[in-house]
């Protein structure tokens, strides 16, 4: 196994990022998996991700030609586009001095049977380095029934910025300090 962290450059792997989304989706895992794995909460089609990736290009892991993995970016000019992610848009620019430089993280996700590997932290060490002369900060967002991802963001270096609550959920807006 040689695991390549790098961007998505292709359709193709656009598309391996959807299938991996789907599979990962609360719908698509048992109660079991969602408490001990983790889950996805957004879910994006090929349009959206392809205009995203033209802004800023995803980071991706890959095993030979597989996508075993991905973190999308998402800049704040897509703020409008997906209704779920309006309200934590809509908190960062509230909390945020204008003038703050930053990314939101807008999903992570890793193939089950490449877990447990470090490739979370890879993603993550990828994002840095492509990214850190351009933003203060990256951000994202964790529901808090998620635990398991929210210890593993925490590992990584990532703080609470603020809570707050969106169609009876709990979210924890947390940041990586990069300035």
């Amino acid at each position: 196994m040689s695991i390549i962290y790098t961007v998505a450059t292709s359709v193709a792997e656009l598309e391996q990022i959807i299938t991996l989304q789907h599979n990962n989706l609360p719908v698509s895992i048992s109660q079991e998996e969602k408490e001990t794995e983790g889950f996805v909460s957004v879910i994006h089609d090929l349009t959206i991700l392809k205009k995203m990736n033209n802004k800023q290009p995803h980071i991706i892991a890959k095993d030979g030609n597989k996508v075993i993995a991905y973190a999308l970016c998402m800049l704040n000019d897509f703020k409008d586009d997906i209704e779920v992610l309006k309200p934590m848009f809509s908190k960062i620019n509230d909390h945020l001095d204008s003038n703050t430089s930053y990314i939101v993280m807008g999903q992570v996700c890793i193939d089950k049977a490449y877990r447990k590997q470090g490739v979370f932290r890879g993603l993550y060490q990828t994002m840095k380095r492509e990214l850190h002369k351009k933003y203060d900060f990256l951000i994202t967002e964790v529901a808090s029934s998620n635990t398991r991802s929210l210890h593993a963001h925490r590992a990584i270096g990532f703080e609470t910025l603020l809570t707050h609550e969106s169609d009876g959920l709990e979210w924890n807006i947390i940041h990586w300090n990069w300035a």
